[in-house]
């Protein structure tokens, strides 16, 4: 009898042992990291609540500055959290990233840069959807703001495939920033790829940096078909307006793709210290540059900056 039950209370034991340790295993698969940014143009913080829906009370959980300001937030899967734009309030519950930025789908940000070999100059139109891609989004909205394309070359450039940019102008910060990579976003393959498109231009999953590229007019469908087949391609906005007439057909292309392909710029050595006091004025003096890349309805807040 004393042996049953000692069976018994071990196997007692053993199950509330069990049955403890997949409750824990279980809580731990709902616990999340997510990070709130603050992308919504011009100059309003956002106050972001916690919906405790036991008590139908709201708890604020910080506050996220604008121009991008973040917020971490330890939360679990299937909570939810609001934040109120204009005193309509907008609910959501968050993947591991989230842009806040209301119904706003398109941030406007405008490149001006040069053509024809600096001969001439014009404007890049660009609509940034917070939504496609919001870690890719985020970070290119990161960059304008910070100024870090402003000079840089269009080291890559082949009609009727596509436009590369992205490598900056001083060493120190192109090397401190490709050394920032951020991991890919969910792939969207409900957006393909259209000319005047905007992505990342990578090496691996999760190597998203600095490196951005457009899809140019004129390519085939099967290339189309292709963009974004890579885990680091998911589009973040397109160019406004009608591709074909726009700046990026007016910017030098002669160099063609870059080598083994064609003979324009090596990426790598436009990364050496030389990059763009030597290498590209010497060997490569037709290319095209931005001047300066800007959130359109930042524009002001920058002058007061």
């Amino acid at each position: 009898m004393a042996g049953t039950d000692l069976l018994r209370n071990g196997f007692l034991l053993t199950f509330s042992v069990l049955l403890f340790t997949t409750n824990v295993v279980a809580l731990e698969e709902q616990q999340r990291k997510v990070t709130f940014v603050n992308e919504l143009p011009g100059g309003t913080p956002i106050e972001l609540y916690w919906e405790n829906h036991e008590t139908g009370d709201r708890k604020l959980e910080g506050t996220l500055y604008p121009r991008g300001g973040f917020l971490r937030v330890d939360t679990y899967e299937g909570h939810e959290f609001s934040y109120d734009i204009e005193g309509e309030r907008h609910y959501i519950q968050p993947q591991d990233f989230v842009i806040l930025c209301g119904h706003k789908e398109d941030i406007r940000v405008r490149c001006d840069v040069t053509t024809d070999s600096r001969q001439s100059s014009d404007t890049l139109n660009i609509l940034v959807n917070p939504y496609w891609s919001p870690r890719g989004a985020s970070r290119f909205l990161e960059l304008v703001r910070d100024g870090y394309y402003d000079g840089v070359a269009f080291n890559r450039v082949v009609p009727n495939f596509l436009t590369q940019f992205g490598i900056a102008v001083d060493p120190a910060i192109r090397n401190n920033w490709g050394e920032r990579t951020i991991i890919d976003d969910f792939p969207r393959p409900d957006i393909p790829f259209q000319p005047g498109y905007l992505s990342y231009a990578g090496s691996g999953p999760d190597s998203r940096t600095t490196e951005i590229f457009i899809v140019m007019p004129g390519v085939d469908d099967e290339q189309l078909d292709y963009f974004g087949e890579n885990s680091w391609e998911t589009p973040f906005g397109m160019l406004e307006g009608n591709v074909e007439e726009s700046a990026l057909t007016k910017i030098y292309s002669g160099y063609g793709d870059m080598p083994p392909w064609g003979k324009g710029p090596e990426s790598n050595r436009i990364y050496d210290e030389d990059g763009y006091t030597s290498y590209l004025p010497n060997s490569f003096p037709l290319l095209d540059y931005i001047q300066r890349c800007y959130v359109v309805e930042e524009v002001d807040i920058e002058e007061e900056l």
